[in-house]
């Protein structure tokens, strides 16, 4: 093991994340690792697994206690992605469920709704996914095209969306609809689907992605879905692009913190293959090729892990601005993409079988260039801030 990396500790960890960590790293390690292969060739997790996390206080750690969850800080959320991370998971989507949505529910559902919502989902016994892209759609959330309109105390809703983690197993849907006449932003409201025996909601195929096979990534359809009225987040309609923009620097955060633990996990299952497989008479890592290689990419890691604990502090602190999340979005999805790469390229034509972690690990690092904002869009926005 690289003492390098793994005797790092973020300068945002407190005692209780300490402690916190080592829980979720045998838990990990326990009720995740063994069944990756299992759960990647039927294209989910097992539902169980949900409640199992849950059981374990893993979810929603940084919601108030009043409403189920950890009392924690962001800190707490982001020490679990790192130990998923370091588990190997890409199939439970977590982050999409405690990190992420689960969020919008608070900073924007009303009392009731979070005490309907919010204890559910700490539980596990409720999954809860997001729907923002469309087919014809993607960053683009101004040009949505799903629309729910009004008839009387409900919303008709007719659309469909695409690339929807969770799909399978969720019971809420926060989902993102026209609810206006007004073009671009104006008309987009957030609306919480209740999907339990839901008339005219259909789940979709899953789709057969290059990796993380294990997540259920599916498609979405609406046809005439009657949702209570009483079900929109905000006060009033047409809060929905705002409301997005407000929770994306949360998302694109802890996509970073995830890449360069994933990056970090690359390196030590690299680390440990070249000094145990022998080429020529000597151990891989003994060529100073092999070395300057890894040398390279732990410096080029644990730098954009500076930054992105940095950015983890200032999400602390609440003072995290979006040009910023999306820098580490950005540096940690571009770092883990090319990290992955070269450590593969160490493993020789082992790490071309999926048998080896660090070809999965290859197929799931591609996608993190793109969901939660493309590179490009990163770009976009963090040349706008200059």
């Amino acid at each position: 093991m690289s003492g390098l990396i793994t005797d790092h500790v973020p300068v945002w960890q407190d005692e209780d994340q300490a402690e916190l960590r080592k829980l979720a790293r045998a838990f990990f390690r326990a009720e995740l690792m063994p069944h990756q292969a299992r759960w990647d060739e039927q294209h989910r997790v097992d539902r169980e697994i949900w409640t199992k996390v849950g059981g374990a206080g893993l979810l929603l750690l940084d919601v108030p206690e009043e409403y189920g969850g950890g009392g924690g800080s962001f800190g707490h959320e982001a020490v679990i992605a790192q130990e998923l991370a370091r588990a190997h998971d890409t199939a439970l989507g977590h982050m999409v469920h405690s990190t992420i949505v689960s969020h919008y529910v608070l900073a924007f559902g009303s009392e009731e709704q979070k005490a309907r919502w919010l204890p559910r989902l700490a539980t596990g016994d409720s999954v809860i996914g997001i729907a923002m892209t469309e087919p014809g759609t993607g960053s683009d959330l101004q040009r949505v095209r799903t629309t729910a309109r009004r008839d009387g105390d409900h919303y008709v809703i007719n659309g469909s969306k695409t690339f929807i983690s969770n799909a399978t197993h969720m019971d809420l849907l926060v989902l993102v609809a026209r609810t206006g006449p007004a073009e671009g932003a104006k008309g987009i409201s957030l609306i919480v689907l209740e999907l339990d025996d839901l008339p005219g909601f259909e789940r979709g195929r899953v789709l057969d992605k290059i990796g993380q096979h294990g997540q259920d990534t599916r498609e979405l359809s609406f046809t005439d879905v009657r949702v209570p009225v009483a079900n929109l987040l905000g006060e009033e309609e047409g809060q929905g692009f705002y409301q997005l923009m407000q929770q994306l620097p949360r998302e694109r955060l802890i996509i970073g913190v995830s890449a360069v633990a994933a990056a970090e996990a690359a390196l030590l299952e690299t680390i440990a293959y070249t000094k145990e497989r022998s080429a020529f008479g000597q151990a891989i890592f003994d060529f100073q090729n092999t070395r300057f290689e890894l040398a390279s990419l732990t410096t080029k890691t644990l730098a954009a892990r500076a930054f992105v604990d940095e950015c983890v502090v200032k999400a602390e602190a609440g003072t995290l601005d979006a040009a910023t999340a999306s820098m580490a979005k950005l540096l940690g999805s571009e770092v883990q993409g090319e990290v992955v790469d070269r450590c593969l390229q160490l493993f020789g034509g082992y790490g071309y079988m999926t048998e080896y972690p660090i070809a999965r690990m290859y197929a799931a690092a591609r996608v993190q260039r793109i969901y939660g904002g493309a590179s490009e869009i990163m770009r976009e926005l963090i040349g706008r801030a200059l």
